[in-house]
């Protein structure tokens, strides 16, 4: 088997970090358990890039993921398009069903993730929460139509608590990463197979918690977005050229 994985922070892993601060996240996770289930090593590479609108992910990253020849290919996309004002939901299915055509035209087995809803932690959750349904409609369509694998993380309602979530709302932590990683090993036929760890205790927000998010997690994203920075800049995946992975 060669898996690989595009997409945004959360192909990426952010919010699950080792301790030399590195992402793990659930495509890692997916990529041991594969290795585990069927007692032998597989190839894998992340070519996902946090901050990655869904464009440069279905151009710059699909063309290099199926340059890799892979054997089956995880696809998720949009969350960030979902935070920028103006976004347009039309384009960007029309950009999913193409990618997706092009991955199962190459032979490679589509698993297609609609991913969480960060909704309820955010400012202007309500609107975030309503585009990420839109696009998750498309996810089941498009897959549908391609006989993907779909894995709709958005509508799994155990993962919106707060305690499967990182401090800036945004990002899952290790226990909404391992739950994903369930959930995508469930829908490729093993049940059971990732170990979940319960969720963190759901923070009590007060006054003062609520200005320090803002201060510490909100103000700095918006500063980027008036500079029209990304926290992606500079960065590139973090393999991309094929890793073995040993059963464990």
């Amino acid at each position: 088997m060669r898996y690989v994985a595009i997409g945004d922070s959360f192909t990426e892993g952010v919010g699950d970090e080792r301790p030399n601060g590195t992402p793990r996240g659930w495509a890692d996770i997916v990529a041991l358990t594969l290795a585990r289930v069927q007692d032998s090593p597989i190839e894998y590479a992340n070519l996902a890039v946090r901050g990655r609108l869904l464009a440069p992910i279905v151009g710059d990253q699909l063309d290099a993921a199926l340059a890799l020849a892979p054997t089956m290919l995880s696809l998720n996309g949009g969350g960030n398009d979902m935070l920028r004002p103006g976004m347009d939901a039309t384009r960007l299915i029309a950009m999913t069903d193409v990618a997706a055509r092009r991955v199962v035209d190459a032979g490679v087995h589509l698993v297609l993730i609609a991913g969480p809803d960060p909704g309820a932690g955010l400012p202007f959750g309500n609107a975030i929460s309503r585009r990420g349904a839109v696009l998750t409609e498309a996810v089941h369509t498009i897959g549908e139509r391609h006989g993907a694998t779909i894995v709709d993380v958005y509508r799994d309602l155990e993962i919106r608590r707060p305690g499967y979530w990182s401090p800036d709302r945004l990002h899952l932590n290790a226990a909404g990463h391992h739950r994903v990683a369930s959930l995508i090993m469930s829908a490729l036929g093993h049940p059971d197979s990732v170990p979940l760890p319960p969720p963190d205790a759901e923070p009590i927000r007060t006054v003062g918690t609520e200005l320090r998010y803002y201060r510490e997690h909100v103000l700095p994203w918006m500063t980027r977005r008036l500079r029209r920075r990304s926290s992606g800049d500079g960065r590139r995946g973090k393999h991309e050229t094929w890793v073995t992975v040993h059963p464990a």
